[in-house]
C-alpha cells in the first residue's frame, strides 16, 4: 500500500526566509521550493563568456549586468527565480520590502541543459514574457553551436533568430551589444557529455 505525501505549499515570505538562510540555491514556483541543481563546465564556462563580454561592452552605460546568483521576482506567476545572465536597466527596481531581488530586467539568457531546455523555453519564457520591462531573450545550447534569439516587436509580438554558425554575430536589440558566438563558445568543449 502507497501512502500519498501531502504537498506543503509556502509563502514568498517564507521562501525567502529558507533561501537567504540556506546554503543551497532554490527556485520558488507558486508555493514550492524546487532545489537547484549544479552547472557543466560548459554551462558555466558559456555563462562566464556571455557575461564577461556584455559587462564590459556596457561598462559607463546606464545598466547593470548579473550572471547566476541575482534572483528575480516574477509577482505575475509568483516564481523567484535565478537567470544565467540578466540585464538590469539602472536604477534598479527591487521586490517590495527587499535589497536582494531584481524585477526589471531588459534581457534575460539561459544557458540549456538537457533537463531544462524545454521548462526553459516555454514555461520560463511564458512567465518572463509578463514582466514589463523585459525585451529580449537568449537561449544558448551547451552541447552544440546554436543560440536562440527572441525580441520584442511590439504588445504581445516576439521575433525569432536563431544562429548556428561559429563566424555567427548575434545583435542584442535591448542594448548595444554585438556579440560573436565564437566568444560566447570560446574554450567550449563539446566532447564532454552532461553527467
Amino acid at each position: 500500500m502507497t501512502i500519498a505525501q501531502e504537498t506543503h505549499y509556502y509563502s514568498p515570505e517564507e521562501y525567502l526566509e529558507f533561501e537567504v538562510n540556506s546554503e543551497l540555491r532554490h527556485e520558488y514556483i507558486d508555493g514550492l521550493i524546487i532545489p537547484m541543481t549544479g552547472g557543466t563546465p560548459n554551462h558555466n564556462q558559456i555563462t562566464g563568456n556571455f557575461y564577461a563580454v556584455l559587462n564590459f561592452a556596457l561598462k559607463r552605460q546606464p545598466y547593470q549586468v548579473f550572471v547566476t546568483d541575482q534572483r528575480l521576482w516574477i509577482p505575475k506567476r509568483r516564481i523567484h527565480t535565478y537567470p544565467d545572465v540578466m540585464i538590469v536597466q539602472t536604477p534598479l527596481v527591487f521586490e517590495e520590502g527587499r535589497n536582494d531581488t531584481i524585477t526589471n530586467p531588459v534581457m534575460i539568457a539561459e544557458v540549456l541543459s538537457k533537463s531544462t531546455k524545454g521548462y526553459d523555453r516555454d514555461e520560463k519564457f511564458a512567465a518572463y514574457r509578463t514582466i514589463a520591462s523585459f525585451q529580449e531573450y537568449i537561449l544558448i545550447d551547451q552541447y552544440t553551436i546554436h543560440v536562440e534569439q527572441y525580441v520584442k516587436t511590439d504588445n504581445r509580438k516576439w521575433m525569432f533568430l536563431e544562429y548556428e554558425d561559429i563566424n555567427d554575430t548575434l545583435n542584442l536589440t535591448s542594448v548595444s551589444c554585438q556579440i560573436s558566438l565564437a566568444d560566447i563558445y570560446d574554450k567550449v568543449d563539446f566532447t564532454s557529455t552532461e553527467s
